[in-house]
């Protein structure tokens, strides 16, 4: 069976024309475990990085080669992040943009207007536009996803140092079989989210 070509994303308009575009994207909406990291980017044209795509679509290697890149090269960059206990009061849609509001108001000089990857703006006071698969569309988007995605990764490997048994190098906090196992296993850590199913029902039995 042949396989379908991937449809091409349509080409993408900026209604902006300076210098200071920051790319905005999160990592950490779907994991029981850990917090939501976001980040924001803005690139320098005088110092192009080559490669910058979807984190999702780079080896590990590859995606903390690209990190190191844009922290040196970038014009600006920051990384911010919710926590569990955030994410339990407030939500993850309105914690991710809590996250996202943090990174884009740490970036130092400021940015002038946002380029957001999903399909709403964080609701903060710089203007922009929400970009719909924006971290295969924008390089400064790919760029936030890059940087959201090593730090994440980061923290959850931390965890996994210290609680071994649950699989956080592998799974990285995602509901998979091995997670929900240990969760049931050896029940929820203070680092899991309480408002999400899987950790709300082993709570009530622990």
């Amino acid at each position: 069976m042949s396989r379908r070509p991937a449809r091409e994303l349509p080409p993408l308009t900026i209604d902006y024309t300076g210098g200071r575009l920051a790319g905005v994207d999160e990592v950490g909406r779907g994991p029981l475990v850990g917090a939501v990291v976001a980040a924001a980017v803005i690139l320098d044209p005088a110092r192009p990085i080559a490669g910058l795509t979807d984190s999702k679509a780079l080896t590990a290697r590859r995606r903390e080669a690209l990190d190191a890149a844009i922290r040196r090269d970038a014009l600006a960059f920051a990384v911010a992040e919710a926590s569990p206990a955030e994410v339990d009061e407030l939500n993850i849609y309105h914690a991710t943009h809590l996250a996202m509001r943090r990174a884009i108001d740490a970036l130092s000089p400021a940015a002038e207007y946002l380029l957001v990857d999903g399909n709403r703006l964080p609701g903060h006071h710089v203007p922009g536009q929400a970009v719909v698969k924006g971290d295969a569309r924008h390089p400064a988007i790919a760029a936030a996803s890059i940087l959201a995605k090593v730090a994440r990764d980061a923290q959850m490997l931390a965890l996994d140092a210290r609680h071994p048994d649950y699989g956080f190098a592998r799974h990285k906090g995602y509901p998979t079989r091995e997670h929900l196992a240990a969760l049931e296993r050896l029940g929820p850590l203070p680092e899991h989210r309480r408002s999400f199913g899987p950790v709300r029902r082993q709570l009530a039995l622990f």
